[in-house]
């Protein structure tokens, strides 16, 4: 120790405490000068106490006049803060040199450890000249040790408030000795005393960083934490405790963070929790749902740490945890999968792993849609993280999700697997793993959903993009997208290829279409108006491969008008190059010339996608031939399958063959074994190929020779696309050899396929040969006599090898008939037609062609498709027998012809290659034996119903030229009604047995309830009222028609007319919607033909009217399909509600009260005013109904007052009266209101006899009238006669009402010409009239004068009525101002005056000559129910 130093000391102290007010710069210099000698004085280190108590008592002696000129002058509160700095150095100084005394006084003390804090604030200022001396300071207190004095002198607060600083100034750029001497400090404070006050500073400051601090406090919170566990745990644990069991109760703030605490703790000092973690299972459970959140956030955390494995540990909280992903909080779910997945990613090979996937795997059938996004993106994530070892059965599960009934879900789950498929193509590549099936489905699943029709979404125009940009990575080679091609192409189903076909050929069509707009464009002529047709009607065919047809062909319009020409250069080059590569180079520059700025850039990126070869290209079709030519796929399956895939792709894109005739001419060498594909790959790239068609050619006729009969097929198919017109001669060569192989008996089968497809290919070559192929067909295997040896059966199907030969002659004989492209044929079919004719009639011998029996259902089978065939073009000289005996095949005693038989008329109708009558085969088989078989057929049935009604009315409402009703699937009624009246099975004439006549009629019947079954036809009450329009048009035609065939069977025809006539009256209860007129029915004259009126009563002797609704009866009480309408276009069911029932939903009409009775009363009369239809004549608009005058109900057509007054404004109009409306049996009141009538029209004086009704005021009353009353309203009429207009007879007829049915709401009236009919009055035009009143009076439409004042009177009042009426309402008063215009116009469809008789009849004249017109004779059957 330094005695100079000493008394320097001792000097500087003494001077300042003469001092009375020191100046600062005295003050400065003294300090500074004393804190540097300070500085140098070293910390006694004497052992012995008694040297030791020495020294510090010098020490002591020496700095005593300095401390006490501090004390004195009070420099630790000084203003100057370099002043208040020196001091403090000073201060530490004596605290170090002095140590373990106190240098000051207890009650200076305080002062002297505010001054250091003061000093210790500034700590944060590294920037400051100050700071190292400051951090000299603070490395003195932390060695001396001297905080630890105020825990003696009681400054806690000081000590809370040295706390606060150091996690408020400490900073992560501190040097490391900073922070060290800090947690020093701090740390002995804590081992000394621990208060509550500090462990909620110390936790605090252990989450403020996610509070938005530093995260150098959190740490040093964290450093402290581990430094004290042992002294703290006491107090965190009970405040942890507190929070976790009641911490409603807890004071502190903290208590919000307790989950974040208890996570800090556990990352610094894990073990002072192990009494706290079992108590979050508590949390798990608690009502809260925010707080099984934090607490399952918490746990997942925790699980982070795989090596404290708290999954062991505390097994029962990992259970509960896993629990939380069934919670009952979507919240809770979602969260729990979150932290699932980030535990099963922290460690992969734990023990816990298995249990979390399957826990994910089952939140993928959540019933919350958002729980089930984000167990998508869980195990996807998953997935993507470990492809190798991920489980095949979460990823099927993951994929199944495309059908997710949520779109928002499909549409995530197709993003994440796409994202994982191209990891996993990427991972292929890179030899990381193999391919696998459970990653190749997901291209599979992708494609599935273009059948789904709900989603515009996942149409094929977007899949199609999918496909082509987001499936594979952009960088993958060629080769290995062949390779993925192929290996998922083995996983494909029928639906897959066809799905594949759909989009290519989407594809080609755009590409197509896009050509030939190109050459447009190019044209000089451009503004001609038929070249803006063709550029319209190209820009609608291109725009159906969009997304949104619309808007597509919205910017096609624009894009036209564009004077940029490099656009469209660019678009020609994309269409042009067939490689990939290239085609991404092209397609980029041009995506970058036109800028993301322009207008229609999203537009050009699609279409520019569109046109380019970016699904397969020619490098494709390279790869895979040169794989399977060089045996690159190790599996013969695998083989088999890529030359399906190359198929496929042949089949849209030919001309990517080009550039692979090496390869491809490789397969056809003697070494390989030709593939059926392969054959078929050539002769759809055949023309668009350059090759030798030598080198080829010896290879495919000896296929046509010696092959199987598939592989003859394609190999006549690719001879004729090898060669041209003058090479012809080849087929003649050919076909010489195959008639010298025929007479060999030679592989028969095949020869006999060849030359049936040569003589599709070419007609004249065939004609030379005809006479002997035919003659050896009829002579050698129709006649020839079964051989022991050929009767063996070939395989597992009972046909013999004779059978085998005959229909396969049949079918070469078929194809002879049915050339492509075409042609003509100048040989007669009729030779064909009888064979068919014998075969079809189950005859044991015929012309010596002799069958055995276990062969004759075969050969009933194949003559009946082959009449199926030949309906493609020889329909008009199938005579009606053999249509008869083709569609008795549905009733035929082999169900495996039956089924066969209706599969492959089922499949031709789809495809619409045959007439739409032979859909009667469907009426038959529905009701077969064998319960599939006649469900299917009911199911064929309905799909033809449904389709083809639908398709007629597009052709209909576009008014394309000669469309007709033979186009709607009522129509083959036609001949279904002729087939049964034909059948065998008829009921004799002594028969009076209805349940037999049922179960005969069922067909009818059955088809009848099909065809207005609105639910058919997913609710289209228009298509339902117009096929019951067209079924009673054509029920009665028939009935004014003989049978052309046999016309001892007209009875038969008319009986079953009266049947379908009754069946359509009971059946369709909702009435008949639309007031078109049919002018005339076109019957087939090989079937019937006109035969006078006065004749047919004789006809039904035996056949009476009860018998008729009897049966319709027994019908009604069989079936079990509802008949009814659903809500459609803005109407409402008002039958029975047992549709509603089908549907799931009850309608509970009791209370809708009077708003609903309006409703419907405007309905019914937007329906013409009757429940079926019957379209009410203007001058039926009088006086329709004079009874029970007190009754009123609602204006027609929801007319509204003003309405009612242009009623009254119209001459020809007077009110009369009003008309009983009976509610519905449901309500239990009705609000009507009075609907005012109009007068008689007044006609010339020759216009026959108009009737008048005499005008009457009406009030408008409203009143609720009871079910009950109603009725007993409704049996006043008994015993009154009336008359009801009829719109088919064109005139009223009249009659007594008999008797009442309340319970349907009907009368039983008895006509003047004997008839008894069932009504409901409610639905019908009618009047009463009195008693003297003997002759009926007619409504007459007489000359054109009266037609034309007619019209225009019932135009400017339907004008008035449309004013209010909707838009349903809107287009029946048009069809019905189009009846009345048209009635005097013999029409063959609905009344359109612009048609010309010529037209109708040049339209198949052959098959449909005989024309029954139903307008011009009025005493045609009214189509009512008849008892």
């Amino acid at each position: 120790m330094d005695e100079s130093s000493l008394r320097l000391i001792s000097g500087i102290g003494t001077k300042l405490e003469q001092l009375t007010r020191p100046s600062k710069d005295v003050l400065v210099k003294s300090l500074r000068k004393a804190a540097s000698l300070l500085s140098q004085i070293e910390q006694p280190s004497v052992v012995e106490v008694a040297t030791k108590a020495q020294v510090v008592g010098r020490l002591e002696h020496v700095t005593k006049s300095l401390r006490k000129s501090i004390v004195k002058h009070g420099l630790s509160n000084h203003t100057d803060k370099d002043v208040r700095l020196l001091v403090a150095i000073c201060v530490s100084e004596f605290f170090r040199i002095l140590a373990p005394q106190p240098p000051f006084a207890d009650k200076y003390l305080r002062d002297m450890f505010k001054l250091i804090l003061s000093m210790f604030m500034e700590l944060a200022d590294t920037t400051s000249t100050f700071f190292s001396r400051r951090v000299k300071i603070l490395e003195t207190v932390a060695q001396c040790k001297c905080c630890v004095i105020m825990l003696d002198i009681d400054c806690s607060d000081l000590i809370l408030e040295m706390f606060n600083i150091f996690f408020s100034v400490v900073r992560e750029h501190h040097q490391q000795s900073l922070i060290n001497d800090i947690l020093s400090i701090m740390t002995h404070i804590l081992n000394e005393e621990v208060s509550h006050q500090l462990t909620d500073v110390i936790l605090r400051n252990l989450v403020l960083e996610s509070k938005g601090g530093t995260s150098a406090a959190s740490q040093l919170a964290a450093s402290v934490i581990q430094s004290c566990a042992e002294k703290l745990q006491p107090f965190v644990c009970g405040f942890l405790t507190s929070c976790s069991l009641d911490r409603d109760a807890v004071g502190s703030e903290l208590k919000e963070f307790y989950h974040e605490i208890v996570l800090k703790l556990f990352q610094c000092a894990p073990e002072m929790l192990n009494a706290i973690i079992p108590n979050l299972t508590q949390e798990l459970m608690t009502d809260q749902v925010d707080v099984r959140i934090k607490a399952v956030n918490l746990i997942g955390k925790l699980l982070l740490r795989p090596e404290y494995r708290v999954a062991q540990r505390y097994h029962s909280l990992f259970i509960e945890f896993l629990k939380r992903l069934c919670d009952k909080s979507s919240e809770v779910r979602v969260t729990a999968l979150q932290c699932a997945k980030a535990c099963y990613l922290a460690n992969p090979s734990g023990i816990e792993s298995h249990e979390l996937l399957t826990a994910i795997e089952d939140r993928l059938l959540d019933f919350n849609d958002k729980v089930r996004m984000e167990a998508v993106i869980v195990a996807c994530d998953l997935a993507g993280s470990n492809l190798k070892y991920i489980s095949p059965k979460l990823i099927s599960e993951v994929i199944e999700r495309l059908r997710d009934k949520k779109i928002s879900v499909r549409k995530k789950v197709l993003q994440k697997v796409m994202e994982v498929y191209r990891d996993y193509c990427n991972k292929c590549a890179e030899g990381h793993i193999t391919m696998c099936d459970h990653f190749e489905q997901i291209p599979c699943k992708v494609l599935m959903l273009c059948y789904d029709k709900d989603c515009k979404e996942f149409r094929s125009q977007n899949i199609e993009l999918v496909i082509a940009e987001e499936l594979f990575p952009v960088l993958l080679p060629v080769e290995e997208r062949a390779r993925h091609w192929i290996h998922l192409f083995s996983l494909f189903s029928p639906l897959h290829v066809k799905a594949l076909s759909a989009i290519l050929s989407q594809k080609r069509r755009l590409q197509t279409e896009m050509r030939n707009y190109l050459a447009i464009r190019k044209e000089k002529e451009n503004s001609s108006e038929d070249m803006q047709k063709k550029l319209k009607s190209s820009f609608v065919k291109m725009s159906a491969s969009f997304p949104d047809p619309s808007k597509a062909e919205e910017c096609f319009d624009k894009l036209s008008q564009m004077k940029d020409n490099n656009i469209f250069t660019s678009l020609g080059l994309l269409l042009d190059e067939v490689t990939l590569k290239n085609a991404l180079v092209i397609r980029d520059k041009f995506l970058k010339v036109i800028g993301d700025k322009h207008p229609h850039f999203e537009f050009l990126r699609l279409l520019s996608s569109k046109c380019s070869f970016n699904i397969f290209e020619s490098e494709h079709v390279c790869c895979i031939l040169s794989l399977i030519s060089t045996s690159g796929l190790g599996s013969n399956n695998l083989e088999a399958f890529s030359i399906e895939l190359l198929l496929v792709i042949i089949n849209n894109y030919p001309s990517l063959m080009r550039g692979s005739e090496l390869q491809f001419r490789l397969l056809f060498e003697e070494k390989y074994l030709i593939h059926d594909k392969i054959i078929q790959v050539l002769a759809k790239a055949g023309s668009h190929i350059s090759v030798n068609f030598s080198d080829f050619y010896p290879v495919l006729k000896k296929i046509c020779l010696e092959g199987t009969r598939t592989q003859s097929k394609y190999a006549v198919s690719a001879i004729a696309s090898l060669i041209d017109v003058p090479k012809q001669y080849v087929f003649s060569e050919l076909c010489e050899e195959l008639v010298d192989s025929l007479h060999s008996r030679q592989n028969i089968e095949t020869v006999l396929q060849s030359l049936g497809c040569i003589a599709q290919y070419s007609v004249s070559t065939f004609e030379d040969f005809d006479q002997e192929i035919t003659q050896h067909v009829y002579k050698k295997i129709f006649q020839a006599k079964p051989l022991d040896d050929l009767s063996v059966t070939e395989d597992s199907s009972g046909c013999t090898v004779t059978c085998k030969l005959r229909i396969y002659g049949l079918k070469m004989l078929v194809k002879s008939f049915l050339p492509h492209q075409g042609s003509q044929v100048n040989r007669q079919i009729n030779p064909l037609l009888g064979i068919l004719l014998k075969m079809l009639q189950k005859v044991d011998m015929f012309d010596n062609i002799i069958s055995c029996a276990s062969d004759k259902a075969y050969i009933r089978l194949a003559a009946a498709k082959s009449v199926l065939q030949l309906s493609r073009r020889w329909d008009l000289h199938i005579s009606p027998d053999i249509f008869r005996f083709t569609i008795l095949m549905a009733k035929d005693s082999s169900s495996f012809v039956r089924r066969s038989f209706l599969d492959k008329t089922h499949k031709l109708l789809k495809e619409h290659a045959i007439p739409i009558r032979y859909a009667c085969a469907f009426t038959l088989a529905t009701s077969d034996i064998l319960k599939d078989l006649q469900h299917d057929s009911f199911k064929y049935m309905v799909e033809f119903i449904k389709e083809y009604s639908r398709e007629a009315r597009i052709r209909q409402t576009s008014m394309v030229q000669g469309w007709s009703i033979m186009d709607f699937p009522a129509y083959i009624v036609v001949f279904l009604i002729h087939l049964l009246a034909h059948d065998a099975g008829f009921p004799s004439e002594d028969c009076q047995d209805e349940a037999i006549y049922a179960q005969f009629c069922s067909p009818l019947l059955s088809f009848l309830h099909a065809s207005i079954n609105s639910s058919v036809v997913d609710g289209d009450l228009d298509l339902v009222n117009d096929a019951a329009l067209y079924l009673k048009y054509i029920f009665r035609a028939i009935k004014r028609a003989k049978d052309a065939v046999d016309a001892q069977r007209t009875p038969r025809l008319h009986f079953l007319a009266d049947i379908g006539i009754s069946g359509v009256n009971s059946l369709h209860r909702n009435g008949i919607s639309s007031v078109r007129t049919l002018g005339t029915i076109l019957l087939p004259s090989s079937l019937y033909k006109t035969t006078p009126m006065e004749s047919e009563e004789a006809n039904f002797k035996f056949l009476t009217q009860s018998l008729v609704e009897s049966v319709v009866h027994i019908f009604k009480l069989q079936v079990s399909l509802p008949v009814g309408s659903v809500h459609k276009r803005g109407r409402k069911c008002h039958e029975d509600g047992t549709l509603n029932k089908v549907l799931g939903k009850q309608v509970d009409l009791s209370a809708c009260g009077a708003l609903e009775t309006h409703k419907r009363s405007t309905r019914r009369e937007t329906s013409s005013g009757c429940r079926r239809g019957h379209a009410v004549p203007p001058n039926a608009l009088v006086s329709i109904g004079s009874h029970n005058k007190g009754f009123t109900q609602e204006p027609e057509y929801g007319a509204s007052n003003s309405s009612e007054a242009a009623l009254e404004k119209h001459q020809p109009f007077s009110s009369s009266g009003s008309v009983t409306q009976k509610p519905s049996q449901m309500e239990s009141q009705v609000s009507t209101q009075k609907f005012e009538r109009s007068n008689a029209l007044k006609g010339n004086s020759g216009a026959g006899k108009i009737i008048n009704a005499e005008a009457s005021h009406s009030r408008k009353v409203k009143f609720n009238i009871a079910s009950k009353e109603l009725a007993s309203a409704n049996e006043v009429l008994i015993g009154q006669r009336i008359k009801v207009w009829s719109t088919f007879d064109s005139c009223f007829h009249s009659g007594t009402v008999d008797d009442f049915n309340p319970e349907n709401n009907t009368h039983k009236i008895t006509c003047d010409n004997g008839e008894v009919e069932i009504l409901c009055l409610d639905s019908e035009s009618w009047e009463t009239i009195s008693d003297c009143s003997s002759t009926e009076r007619e409504v007459v439409l007489s000359d054109k004068a009266n037609n034309l004042h007619l019209r225009e009177c019932v135009q400017d009042t339907l004008d008035k009525f449309r004013a209010d009426a909707s838009q349903q309402s809107k287009t029946k008063l048009n069809m019905e101002d189009r009846k009345f215009r048209s009635r005097k116009v013999p029409l063959s469809v609905f009344g359109s005056e612009k048609r010309k008789m010529g037209q109708i009849l040049s339209r198949d004249l052959s098959s449909a000559s005989e024309i029954i017109n139903v307008d011009e004779d009025a005493v045609a059957k009214r189509t009512r129910r008849k008892v």
